[in-house]
């Protein structure tokens, strides 16, 4: 459904008095296929947003070849819009305009004609959970009600493939997740393939099929969320010891349990990661306990995306959104 080869984009820049090129996309390569939800994840002014405005047509490649519903991007832009549904994070909704109108209008504007778009709107304001609200104003509308009818009008005219540019920020948790359903229901419900941009690394991990991680405007990890979280060096073991007497006592412990990287020490908190911990923790508290270390609680946690995130860019995704 996607497939991207080099591509790059450089945009006119100036250090002082000298002219200089500034490489925002440096020689990506992708592929999305048929009925796969991706999602795409990058800190800001990584190039995810450069990527997605090319991919888009919104602009164009300095150079490589991207291919998007079967059209080439630079060849052939009028046929990926007509393929594809867009809906960007700012929205494009009119305020003022009646929901349901502005729905038809959009579908129109892809050549369908208004009965099947006012046909098609209605089947989304169903399914999307917008029913009583077709005369209604945006402008009247709750956060989440507004990102519905933003996808409705990306979906309007049937398209294979949909864009979604951080389809959630801004929402309450309880509407992210009422979103989550539509989402996942895009691929389920009509087989529809989704290219996804968030901040969320929860949205990633709950609806995505496999992640694309971008960074200094190349792609630095491509694979599923649980086979990305198997590349993070073992589970981080925490203690929280009660005396801070014994603090030391604990860290040692700790790396005798042969960890990734000498025990951190924060207070009374001794963390470290440690591979196969299911089966060195036994040990570990049985040392603990012979060496007379009280423990306030222990936990251990199975690395994340956003560790994934940390591990292969050097920086979180929730610090930098």
């Amino acid at each position: 459904m996607i497939e991207v080869e080099g591509l790059t984009k450089t945009f006119p820049s100036r250090r002082g008095r000298e002219r200089v090129e500034v490489t925002a996309v440096d020689g990506v390569d992708l592929a999305v296929a048929e009925g796969e939800i991706v999602g795409f994840l990058g800190p800001n002014g990584a190039g995810k947003t450069t990527t997605l405005r090319m991919l888009t047509t919104l602009i164009r490649p300095t150079s490589g070849r991207a291919v998007v519903a079967g059209h080439d991007v630079a060849a052939d832009p009028v046929g990926v819009r007509r393929s594809i549904g867009y809906v960007s994070q700012s929205g494009s909704t009119s305020p003022e305009a009646r929901a349901g109108e502005e729905v038809v209008d959009h579908g129109q504007l892809y050549g369908v004609s208004r009965a099947a778009a006012t046909a098609r709107a209605r089947e989304l304001f169903a399914q999307l959970e917008l029913d009583g609200l077709w005369e209604r104003k945006p402008a009247a509308m709750s956060g989440g009600q507004r990102r519905r009818l933003d996808i409705a009008m990306g979906l309007v005219h049937d398209p294979r493939l949909v864009f979604l540019d951080e389809p959630t920020t801004g929402l309450d948790p309880q509407a992210r997740a009422n979103l989550w359903e539509h989402i996942a229901g895009l691929r389920s419900g009509r087989g529809m393939t989704v290219f996804l941009t968030t901040h969320y690394l929860d949205e990633a991990d709950a609806l995505c099929d496999r992640i694309l991680v971008i960074d200094h405007g190349r792609i630095v990890a491509s694979d599923t969320p649980d086979a990305l979280k198997r590349q993070v060096a073992g589970d981080l073991v925490e203690l929280v010891v009660a005396d801070p007497a014994r603090v030391d006592a604990a860290r040692a412990a700790l790396a005798a349990a042969e960890p990734e990287e000498a025990p951190l020490v924060d207070g009374t908190r001794v963390s470290a990661r440690v591979r196969g911990s299911a089966a060195r923790l036994p040990a570990l508290i049985r040392r603990l306990d012979e060496e007379g270390v009280v423990l306030d609680g222990v936990e251990v946690r199975r690395p994340t995306l956003d560790d994934v995130f940390l591990t292969v860019t050097g920086r979180s995704l929730r610090e930098d959104a």
